[in-house]
């Protein structure tokens, strides 16, 4: 599931999916509202992790409790890559993944967050991107995040440029969603 968040930590775009997910309406879960639907516990934690990573414009990875539409608990992995664009390298915000975990009986997950590498979780089918384009955003990331792991480091400007882009073209897409008709 794909996310966007500004330069001030506001939630700016967030894939149908999470609807499906949590049953809040995307339009109640931008800017802070999404926040509502985290375990109470969890949530001063990805407060925490979120305005450190606008501050400094770094990415982060968090891991935390989401209510579901049944009533229960769904651990998601979760983070994000920050985006940059002219004039003179602007931080734009993030572009962001995040899907439920797969976790067997014997693990006691936590919730946590840190700056740094974000490595996208594997993938979960209740939280896989619907939209070609959010598909491609989403693969991005775990391209950007095999990138450094595998010495390929050349390639980083140029797959940091296709994120911007793709970051741009969603941004489009939700304005005209957005639009009266």
């Amino acid at each position: 599931m794909i996310f966007a968040i500004d330069p001030v930590g506001a939630l700016s775009h967030v894939s149908p999916e999470w609807t499906k997910l949590t049953g809040q309406p995307i339009a109640a879960a931008l800017n802070e509202g999404w926040l509502s639907c985290l375990h109470d516990h969890d949530r001063p934690i990805v407060r925490r992790v979120l305005v450190q990573a606008v501050e400094t414009a770094s990415e982060f990875c968090i891991q935390f409790r989401l209510r579901s539409t049944d009533g229960g608990a769904r651990w998601i992995g979760a983070g994000g890559v920050p985006s940059f664009g002219p004039p003179g390298r602007t931080f734009l915000g993030y572009l962001g993944s995040m899907t439920e975990l797969s976790l067997d009986g014997a693990e006691t997950p936590a919730a946590f967050g840190n700056i740094g590498r974000f490595v996208p979780p594997p993938p979960h089918p209740m939280t896989t991107a619907s939209d070609h384009l959010e598909t491609i955003a989403d693969h991005l990331l775990i391209a950007n995040a095999l990138i450094e792991n595998d010495g390929a480091k050349a390639a980083l400007p140029g797959l940091r440029e296709a994120l911007y882009e793709v970051g741009r073209a969603l941004a489009k897409k939700v304005e005209a969603e957005r639009r009266p008709n």
